[in-house]
């Protein structure tokens, strides 16, 4: 490799048309190219909160304790007859909430925390993949095996998913059984029984069923290929790994990938129980006209208006208390404002919504400063850089998405390593996180693992730095140049007719930052002479065709096991045949792996098999060097996240991120928040109602 003079005087003799230098272009560009680094020092950003660490056992147990209390008015409920005591209505051993890791002690009953969000309600049927909107919505409606979002606080030694809906489990001698305790005597928010057939009904009439997929995307390979589950009792169900002790798959079993929902309800509704019923029907048999749709949340949905507004009001079963037996959660409603996802921050920082995940940086600098005021109604708080984007190439040559010729052709370029190094190298990264904010927020993303997780090695890490030449270059080796002169690289004469090299890019329209990342890299992939035709849609649609694989090029941000490893370690790879965003399988079963791809997995699945400690840190440098190094997606830009919550709110953990092991409304323990009663508000729609028959149509309902 010349040196960068050397390089120079190259270029400089052939542009000068040096009749000595008997060089190829090709030869020329191998001399020339940039050699690759690991990625630039991100900017020092003080503006962060540390956790307080803290052990599994000082956040919560499940016992019995001698007497448990609710809200005056839900007791006019008990007293009208309309609801059973509320020693009745809880478990045996009911979830207790540690007074000491409540930053504020126990709470007050009373108000309402109000959430402004983008999206927009399907329906209520989360286990067959129709979405509440987002925006805390369905972590709030949704109960599962385990729980992760507070494992921000949980100090390392001890990390390992919380327990939940799984009050306990154990593991057999030779770890391949698990079995897990339910909550006993836990009730679904009508006050119908929850036990393992809800468990089971998930399992084999969602999980199993190849027609039905969960909002988050769950397959048998979530929790391994060949695993089986089964029922040993109401209350005791077992599974089965190939793999000895998968802990894993305890990360896997939280949201969302193994919150069952209500089957008393979904199997009046679906196809394997309901004569005639269609599988598309089953969907969306439950829209958001369908009120009080039974949950094991904190709060039901009681009230839907198009474009408008939410209201949850609280769950009188739900089961968890805090140690004074005060039922839980305290804020007694819950609104979900349908706006657009920038609204989310104005309001929040305005004072007229209560909480957001500051995640469009876009809106970093403005809210900053208006934090800072002393009349601010919010208080802001970053974290650590977990938000990151990338380009999914789709890498399946197999037919996934039954693609023309042309979208053949681009799967066929997305294959060669040549053509991936290009667009790398023709990204400016630095500038794409500029154009979305200045300052010491944003740095270059190389792809792979992020420097948030303790598994992130910079020494494993490659990062092909900006340079248009090199990309044009690689371009050139990749048998694509410009054959018709009108500045964009066109396919070799025998590929889809020689046209230009025309590619697809999937991103969303609902976030400002995925927009305009997008912008800026179809921008940039033209000055190298690739044509990107920018296919912007709805959150839901793009989610629909990625999972369906009709893409080229998808630009998402990254998923939660590239910031923990620990949690969904199976995406890490294509490790099944529906697992990976850019490869999988096509209707013949072929998942056609390069071979860095298969590298990754064995890799992955080694780290699954061991539990070494440092074996598994080995592992994790070896799958960042084969990701970044073969550019297995192609990373733009990370930056933090701030949480912004009304200041009128007690027992906000310090430090909480916006998104690690999941999102801030998991993290926050949102069930514990309380406003103190002389800063209660007066923003109650419903007021002591509760949820009401579960309908079309149907609201809350009053004691009287």
């Amino acid at each position: 490799m010349p040196g960068a003079r050397e390089v120079f005087v190259i270029k400089h003799i052939y542009a000068l048309g040096g009749a000595g230098l008997l060089l190829s272009t090709s030869m020329l560009a191998v001399l020339a190219q940039t050699a690759p680094s690991t990625p630039p020092a991100p900017p020092q950003f003080d503006a962060q909160q540390i956790p307080t660490f803290v052990g599994v056992d000082d956040i919560l147990e499940f016992k019995a304790l001698p007497e448990y209390h609710e809200p005056d008015f839900v007791k006019a409920f008990v007293d009208a007859g309309k609801l059973p005591p509320v020693a009745e209505r809880l478990p045996a051993e009911p979830m207790v909430y540690k007074t000491a890791n409540m930053p504020d002690g126990v709470g007050v009953y009373g108000d309402v925390i109000r959430h402004v969000i983008g999206g927009r309600p399907e329906g209520w049927n989360y286990s067959a993949g129709q979405t509440q909107g987002w925006g805390g919505i369905d972590i709030g409606l949704s109960e599962c095996l385990t729980r992760t979002g507070p494992l921000f606080q949980v100090r390392a030694e001890e990390l390992a998913p919380l327990p939940n809906l799984a009050k306990s489990w154990e593991w057999s001698e030779d770890g391949h059984e698990l079995t897990m305790h339910l909550v006993e005597g836990a009730k679904w928010s009508d006050g119908d029984p929850f036990d393992a057939g809800d468990i089971m009904f998930y399992w084999n009439d969602v999980i199993l069923d190849p027609q039905v997929t969960p909002l988050n995307g769950a397959s048998p390979e979530t929790f391994g290929a060949g695993t089986t589950l089964e029922a040993i009792d109401p209350y005791t169900i077992k599974w089965t790994f190939k793999d000895v002790r998968p802990t894993q798959y305890l990360y896997a079993m939280a949201y969302g990938n193994f919150c069952p929902g209500p089957s008393h309800i979904l199997k009046t509704e679906h196809p394997k129980y309901k004569d005639g019923a269609t599988y598309d029907q089953f969907k969306n048999a439950f829209p958001p006209e369908f009120l009080n749709m039974p949950v094991m949340g904190a709060w039901v949905p009681v009230e839907y208006r198009a474009d408008d507004i939410i209201a949850m009001r609280r769950n009188p079963y739900y089961w968890k208390v805090d140690e004074n037996g005060n039922q839980l959660p305290y804020l007694d409603e819950a609104h979900y404002r349908l706006s657009t996802w920038a609204d989310r921050d104005v309001q929040a920082v305005a004072g007229s919504g209560d909480l957001s995940n500051l995640e469009q940086p876009e809106s970093f600098v403005e809210a900053l400063r208006r934090s800072a005021e002393d009349t601010a109604p919010a208080r802001l708080a970053f974290g650590a850089r977990t938000i990151s984007y990338s380009i999914y190439p789709n890498l399946s040559a197999n037919g996934w998405g039954e693609p023309d010729e042309r979208g053949q052709a681009v799967r066929e370029l997305n294959r060669d390593l040549n053509f991936r190094k290009a667009v790398s190298f023709g990204l400016n990264r630095q500038a794409l996180g500029e154009a979305l904010v200045r300052g010491p927020f944003t740095t270059p993303y190389a792809g792979g693992l992020m420097p948030p997780t303790s598994y992130y090695d910079n020494d494993s890490t490659v990062y092909y730095p900006y340079s248009a030449d090199d990309a044009k270059a690689l371009l050139e080796e990749a048998g694509l140049v410009d054959t018709d002169g009108n500045g964009f690289v066109n396919f070799p004469a025998n590929v889809a007719g020689g046209a230009d090299v025309q590619i697809t890019l999937l991103g969303t329209s609902d976030y400002q930052t995925d927009k305009s990342l997008a912008e800026g890299v179809v921008a940039q992939m033209e000055a190298i002479g690739l044509r990107i035709l920018l296919q912007s849609q709805a959150g839901n649609q793009r989610d629909a065709n990625e999972a369906s694989g009709k893409f080229d090029w998808s630009l998402r941000r990254v998923d939660a096991e590239l910031i923990t490893v620990v949690q969904n370690t199976q995406n890490l790879a294509p490790t099944g045949p529906q697992i990976a965003r850019g490869h999988r399988a096509g209707t013949d079963g072929n998942l056609d792996l390069l071979p860095f791809e298969q590298e990754m997995v064995d890799t992955v699945n080694a780290f699954v098999a061991t539990a070494d400690a440092d074996e598994r840190i080995a592992l994790m440098k070896t799958y960042q060097k084969l990701y970044t190094d073969n550019v297995y997606a192609i990373g733009l830009t990370q930056y933090p996240g701030a949480l912004i919550i009304n200041k009128r709110f007690a027992n906000v953990p310090e430090g909480t991120p916006i998104l690690q092991f999941n999102w801030a409304e998991d993290g926050l323990i949102r069930e514990r928040l309380y406003v103190p009663e002389d800063q209660q508000s007066s923003a109650e729609l419903f007021p002591d109602t509760l949820p009401g028959a579960p309908g079309v149509g149907n609201g809350p309902v009053t004691s009287n």
